[in-house]
């Protein structure tokens, strides 16, 4: 199993870059970013280029609805050619409260949204024109953008559905507010039985952890924080697939000893990747980074 960064973009770009360099130097896999209210990730990634040429770069996520996939396609390519293959684009349809009070878009049938957006995409990626008339979307044509390699596309993914989809019409899964257990029990079987007859699936898995003398503590901060998550129905259901309440049981939190433990149980649960999001005061985050970055030469 490897170890991603997790990059917070919201702040300037030059410490964004600062943050994908020292990534980069400590050994970590992929540097991940996402779309919030800031930078676009995939322009971000462009811009990245050569100042980081070794590590992996990857979206986790670009939400579906505000992006037409041919369009996603072509953002996606140039991104790819610019940083000479190591992108790799990672795609959600996002919750209804930001889809529909941020872009204003209808949160109508989106399990359908996703499966006739990855057939878009994953073609239009590959060079292949499309002619869909779906339900949800119209596309027709594709993207020439020559000498340029698909990224691998993972699928951000909690229910059936979606992780049927993640195996069957993408490279792999993103999936957070899990267990090891819920992770071998739900989120592996479903997409490698997906993916059967196809290459083994990336199974990304996105993980707040602290290294600290006070789990306790950070957990009543991740609670305060990031409690909202726990009401989203995709999150709820996947934090009561893994057994846990609510996010503030989902962190890894603790001394050396039990990090470690509980990052050998994801590996051993199917995790192909974990993507590390430190949390805490800048003291344990530097500690709780310099720690992964030791763990992941040793996985």
């Amino acid at each position: 199993m490897q170890i991603g960064m997790w990059i917070d973009e919201e702040r300037p770009l030059p410490a964004v870059v600062d943050a994908v360099v020292d990534a980069e130097r400590r050994g970590f896999t992929r540097a991940w970013v996402g779309q919030r209210t800031g930078w676009d990730p995939l322009t971000l990634i462009a811009a990245i280029g050569d100042r980081a040429p070794r590590i992996g770069l990857g979206t986790a996520v670009v939400v579906t609805w505000p992006r037409h996939p041919l369009a996603l396609a072509a953002e996606a390519l140039t991104a790819q050619a610019a940083v000479q293959g190591r992108l790799t684009l990672g795609i959600g349809p996002s919750h209804q409260p930001i889809v529909e009070g941020r872009y204003g878009y209808r949160w109508t049938r989106p399990g359908q949204h996703v499966e006739e957006y990855a057939g878009v995409l994953s073609a239009a990626l590959r060079g292949e024109a499309v002619d869909v008339q779906g339900e949800t979307l119209t596309a027709v044509g594709g993207v020439g953008v020559p000498a340029t390699p698909a990224p691998p596309l993972l699928i951000a993914a909690h229910g059936p559905r979606l992780l049927r989809l993640a195996g069957e019409k993408a490279d792999g899964v993103i999936t957070t507010w899990t267990s090891a257990r819920g992770l071998a029990e739900h989120v592996v079987p479903a997409v490698r039985a997906a993916a059967a007859g196809r290459p083994d699936p990336q199974v990304v898995v996105s993980v707040i952890a602290v290294l600290t003398d006070d789990p306790d503590g950070a957990r009543a901060r991740v609670a305060e924080t990031f409690g909202m998550a726990g009401e989203l129905p995709s999150y709820r259901r996947s934090l009561d697939r893994a057994g846990l309440s609510g996010p503030e049981e989902a962190i890894l939190a603790g001394d050396e000893a039990e990090l470690e433990k509980a990052v050998r149980r994801f590996a051993d649960a199917g995790a192909t990747e974990l993507q590390l999001c430190p949390v805490g005061p800048a003291a344990e985050q530097q500690r709780t980074i310099a720690f992964f970055a030791d763990l992941a030469r040793s996985l």
